[in-house]
């Protein structure tokens, strides 16, 4: 539990303008004076939402001023507004009817830390992975455009909000390519807070975006483009290239430009006298009879965690936070504690990799999170960030894995998923040995469910070749990296969960495991219970509670899903009256490939009760772990009460024996 954080205010800060604001409506009245004020008044009461409850302040903070402008001049939610990666999105969430719970964002039964369809009609997508904007935005565009030619009457615009950090995903660049083919009334803002793509903001640049989105150009630019159709082909498309550089050469915009889309930019994204008028020229821009240019790139230029000083000091600038003080931005500290399971991974990687120099980390976009800064530290050239490209990154540890080196792609599991076809046919089918190292196993607390890792036995276990383990507590992981660092002819993942570790004392380096073996940790009578992964700790605790009701239960680490310890399995099957497996992971995963081995050898022809505990088929919303794992039924009380429900309730006597 994390220990309170001193604080020195005793109030909110006042916010008058932002208490007139119950709908993004109200903002319309507003004279940009005010609308600069109420600016102020979001950023401050977004930092102090944050500062008690903790989540993603940089981001949010670095796109207030936007915020305010698109919802003042655009008529959401009819208007459809589309946040990518929804973390930057808490002062939406403030302006658009939710401010009475802004701070319960993250707990249980209150806000998501995301854009949610079904928290409000002001999100018209989710949006918790990165790069899907433009191309849910597209998509509402062509739906609009499709019911108007069915007589539907829709002008509603489309607004994409895309970070920079999301523009690294091919994903981004396939949207904007069809996009740019389909010519739909689509506006893509750029929010660049880092990137350093762009030319210096000033007033040129603004005058130059204004003059550019303006009506005046545009029908001066669609003058020019009916003259050029007057003239030969090859004078015509030699006009229309040199329009797109000129604009080009001044703005920086010719990538987009070449895509398809009408760039205008770049804009500081901080000033409302810059962001209002163009906002509003390419409202204009986009109407039905304006002979609208197709679609539409305004790049901004922001600056992540503007207008609070810690943040701006900080060098993530405080991109996720626990609670805080507001006046100093310190965070909130936990009492010293066992390193997290990232933590030992991290470091059971730099000890393989000081041993075997082919030992390559790959991480797409999350170093921290991952634990491979402390690897990059140790090994800068043989660290590689290859950005918000999941599907790049295993097929680039694939192609490494092809010239003898030993990559290992630390990912996480719900963003794993987005690169299962490289893991498939780049990685599994050819039989390379790409180690994956996939953290976040699990439910996983605040986040919620889009960022649970609750498939990923399921999605890999049904790989041919694959090697998949689990391991129970820090020094198991530690084997593991180990075991993953020796295996040369397959493929091989291990799963671990967020959070701190056991406390175990660990060891200098992991040992090597003998490949699909589990093991026995305790003996009992004609109760079995096979658990992989962390959930070995509450199935020992569901022993001692069945113990003191006179039931001797023997507890097993199955360690590997794949390969099966098909020996140990059919001895449990065949000495015991119930076998209960437990995993922290969907249907379809350990529990389905134990059932179908029994099945297989007729194990379950006579008699035996198999239990498999699993996550339940429906997504499990943010809240504390542990009140997570009580709803996901995965606790110790419920692996006791599965076994007791098998015997019957009444079978205690005759399952002593």
């Amino acid at each position: 539990m994390n220990s309170p954080v001193p604080t020195t205010t005793t109030s909110r800060p006042a916010t008058p303008l932002l208490d007139r604001v119950r709908v993004p409506a109200d903002l319309r009245n507003f004279s940009p004076e005010q609308l600069r004020q109420l600016a102020d008044e979001l950023r401050a009461e977004t930092i102090d939402a944050v500062s008690t409850t903790g989540g993603h302040l940089g981001a949010s903070l670095g796109v207030v001023e936007l915020t305010v402008a698109i919802h003042a001049i655009f008529d959401t939610p009819e208007d459809r507004l589309i946040w990518d990666v929804g973390h930057q999105c808490y002062p939406h969430k403030i302006l658009t009817g939710r401010r009475d719970r802004i701070r319960t964002l993250r707990q249980g039964g209150g806000l998501s830390g995301f854009t949610r369809r079904a928290e409000s009609e002001y999100d018209p997508f989710g949006a918790a992975h990165s790069s899907t904007s433009i191309s849910a935005g597209l998509g509402m565009a062509v739906g609009r455009d499709l019911k108007n030619a069915r007589g539907i009457k829709d002008d509603r615009h489309v607004i994409a909000v895309i970070g920079d950090g999301a523009m690294s995903a091919g994903m981004a660049y396939e949207a904007m390519n069809n996009a740019g083919a389909l010519h739909s009334r689509l506006i893509v803002v750029l929010n660049d807070n880092d990137m350093s793509i762009a030319p210096p903001v000033g007033a040129m640049s603004a005058y130059l975006s204004r003059l550019l989105s303006s009506n005046s150009f545009l029908s001066l630019r669609d003058l020019a483009a009916r003259m050029a159709k007057r003239f030969p082909k090859s004078i015509e498309r030699t006009a229309r290239r040199a329009e797109e550089y000129a604009r080009g050469m001044l703005t920086g915009g010719t990538l987009f430009e070449e895509m398809g889309f009408y760039y205008v930019g770049p804009i500081d994204g901080h000033n409302l006298d810059h962001l209002l008028p163009i906002l509003r020229n390419l409202r204009e821009a986009e109407e039905p009879d304006s002979g609208h240019p197709g679609p539409i790139l305004l790049h901004v230029i922001t600056q992540k965690g503007k207008g609070y000083a810690p943040a701006e000091a900080s060098a993530d600038k405080l991109h996720a936070v626990s609670k805080f003080n507001v006046i100093t931005g310190e965070q909130a500290k936990a009492p010293p504690g066992p390193p997290t399971y990232t933590r030992v991974f991290a470091d059971a990687l730099i000890a393989e990799a000081e041993r075997d120099p082919a030992i390559i980390a790959v991480t797409a976009a999350m170093p921290s999170g991952t634990g491979l800064d402390r690897f990059g530290k140790a090994f800068p050239d043989r660290t590689f960030d290859v950005g918000i490209a999941e599907q790049h990154a295993v097929t680039f540890a694939a192609g490494l894995a092809t010239e003898g080196l030993k990559p290992f792609c630390a990912i996480y599991s719900t963003f794993l998923q987005r690169g299962y076809d490289q893991v498939v046919h780049d990685v599994a089918l050819q039989s390379l040995p790409v180690r994956f190292a996939i953290d976040r196993a699990g439910l996983v607390g605040a986040d919620g469910a889009t960022h649970a890792g609750s498939f990923d036995l399921a999605y890999l276990g049904c790989l041919p070749g694959m090697v998949i383990m689990a391991p129970s507590d820090e020094v198991e992981l530690m084997h593991m990296v180990a075991t993953s660092a020796a295996i040369d002819n397959a493929p091989s993942a291990f799963r671990f969960p967020r959070g701190d570790s056991t406390g175990l004392v660990l060891p200098v380096r992991g040992e090597i495991l003998p490949i699909g073996r589990g093991r026995v940790l305790r003996d009992g009578g004609s109760v079995a219970i096979l658990s992989l992964g962390t959930r070995l700790a509450d199935a020992l605790k569901a022993a001692d509670d069945l113990a003191s009701r006179g039931l001797k239960a023997t507890v097993a680490d199955a360690r590997f899903m794949k390969p099966l310890d098909t020996a140990l399995i059919e001895q449990l099957a065949r000495n015991h009256e119930v076998l209960v497996t437990v995993e922290e992971g969907s249907q379809g995963g350990f529990g389905a490939a134990v059932m179908h081995h029994l099945a297989w050898k007729g194990l379950l022809d006579h008699g035996l009760k198999f239990r498999p505990m699993t996550l339940p088929d429906r997504f499990i919303d943010h809240e504390t772990p542990a009140k997570q794992m009580i709803e996901a039924g995965l606790s110790a009380k419920d692996i006791a009460a599965t076994v007791l429900a098998a015997l019957g309730g009444t079978g205690i006597g005759a399952a002593r024996a």
